[in-house]
């Protein structure tokens, strides 16, 4: 049993936990035991029954446009699914979306951005801003998660004047599982309920600072949905 349900059976704090996960190398965020009810946020249905928190991803949409993956890809199975993991770093794509996704990237920037290999990542060689790339929709059930370049891409060195980007998700041999990691999660609110899960507007990003983070929910009670909550700074 989690500590959300020993604490919800004891009414002590609802069956929901709130988390923002801060994307700059020194860590950190915010952990909120209670619903943030921003009214603009969105929700997917958990996958019932399982022992990780299971999403129905239907399609993924580079540039707008759904990408030739067939959906079966994502169902939850006993080899398959897609999870929310904020305990994994990077994120995972099912091994048979892999190469259509890192394909439709490639293909949705400038011809003139050099491409590269490193220990067999797909990365590129940026002279400019990360402007060119496009967004990627992960298509939920009922929602879909826009996520800019800085979500799925990740800074590795530099060469000469260029700085070498490489596509942050990654794919297990053999395995048609895809994980939702921290390089998707960081700068975004998600509330985590008993059967859903809520995305956040594309622009409901985390205040940086944790602590005015803190602060900002404590004072802006219309915002919770609770009457007992346990705030956590993490870092």
């Amino acid at each position: 049993m989690s500590v959300i349900s020993q604490l919800s059976s004891q009414g002590i704090a609802p069956r929901v936990f709130s988390h923002c996960l801060k994307g700059d190398s020194n860590g950190g965020g915010l952990l909120v035991l209670g619903e943030i009810v921003e009214p603009n946020i969105i929700y997917s249905p958990l996958v019932p029954s399982q022992p990780h928190y299971n999403l129905n991803l239907l399609s993924i949409s580079v540039s707008g446009q759904v990408l030739p993956i067939d959906s079966a890809i994502f169902a939850t199975s006993n080899n398959r699914g897609t999870i929310i993991d904020s305990g994994t770093t990077l994120a995972y794509i099912a091994e048979e979306a892999y190469n259509p996704f890192i394909n439709a990237i490639t293909a949705a920037i400038p011809q003139s951005v050099r491409t590269v290999l490193s220990r067999g990542n797909q990365c590129y060689l940026v002279t400019t801003s990360l402007d060119m790339f496009p967004q990627v929709s992960l298509n939920f059930a009922g929602a879909s998660l826009v996520l800019g370049p800085q979500d799925y891409l990740i800074k590795q060195n530099y060469i000469g004047d260029g700085s070498v980007w490489c596509i942050g998700f990654q794919k297990i041999p053999g395995q048609d599982v895809t994980i939702l990691g921290d390089l998707v999660l960081k700068d975004k609110i998600f509330a985590h309920h008993y059967h859903i899960i809520l995305f956040p507007p594309p622009r409901l990003y985390c205040i940086m600072n944790s602590h005015e983070s803190y602060n900002m929910l404590k004072n802006r009670t219309e915002f919770m949905k609770t009457t007992h909550i346990f705030k956590i700074l993490i870092g």
